[in-house]
């Protein structure tokens, strides 16, 4: 089933909600896979499509692709220029930090070679806790079961960066098989009907690379995430799908 959601579209790019589970394009650790984000939407637009950045496979929300591979350039020095503010949404074990900054240097996850080997890396990621919950079960040790509902903001664009973050800080987002806790991903999975990784892509702002205006996007959490919100008393922080203009700020970095 073709499930995007396209949430803007002009001649030079497009921004769409990828689905939690579906990969962005074909890698090589993608063997027998045939279903991809890149070839839905190029088979939605009836042209080809130049992702700019990336989302893991199993996290949702907003994602850009350029309609050229001029376009694609320039944004692609906007996302790894830190231009591009990006905003999401986790459910975490425990009650998270009211505010922080996270700055955990990271090793490369790439699997072509051992992560010992390769340098850490700069990474920065701002936290918030939206509201948290207490349920009156026992999922781990204790007879309560404490998760929150945290935005992220990451400064830099590190492979599994919120992922790592959270869970080195010791509040994993629910549903990451990785980097989490598998008796509170069980419990999301089997109890509250939400047997993926809980981590969503509901805000983007970045200049547009032709007009120079700030182009702001937020993005509505899937089917999935919004029942989960719902539930657990959350509902007042579910994002919609919005659009919005900004005046221009700057011609240098457009292309004419």
């Amino acid at each position: 089933m073709d499930d995007l959601r396209i949430l803007h579209g002009d001649e030079h790019l497009v921004v769409v909600h990828k689905p939690a589970g579906l990969l962005v394009h074909r890698t090589a650790l993608a063997r027998g896979e045939r279903d991809f984000l890149v070839q839905r939407l190029r088979d939605r637009l009836g042209r080809r499509v130049y992702p700019v950045h990336r989302l893991d496979r199993p996290t949702s929300g907003a994602m850009v692709f350029a309609l050229s591979p001029e376009i694609a350039a320039c944004l692609g020095e906007a996302f790894s220029g830190r231009g591009v503010a990006k905003r999401y949404l986790a459910v975490v074990r425990g009650i998270g930090p009211e505010a922080e900054r996270l700055a955990y240097p990271l090793r490369e996850e790439d699997g072509r070679r051992p992560k010992a080997e390769m340098p850490a890396q700069e990474a920065i990621t701002e936290v918030r806790r939206l509201d948290s919950v207490e349920l009156p079960v026992r999922v781990d040790r204790y007879p309560q079961a404490r998760y929150s509902l945290m935005e992220a903001r990451p400064l830099t664009g590190r492979r599994h960066q919120i992922r790592r973050h959270l869970s080195r800080r010791g509040y994993p987002i629910i549903g990451d098989a990785k980097h989490g806790k598998g008796n509170h991903n069980r419990f999301f999975a089997e109890r509250l009907d939400a047997p993926r990784l809980l981590l969503v892509a509901v805000g983007l702002a970045f200049e547009h690379p032709v007009t120079g205006r700030r182009l702001a996007i937020d993005c509505a959490p899937d089917a999935t995430l919004a029942a989960l919100l719902q539930r657990l008393g959350w509902a007042g922080h579910l994002p919609v799908d919005a659009i919005h203009h900004a005046p221009q700020v700057s011609t240098t970095a457009a292309i004419p």
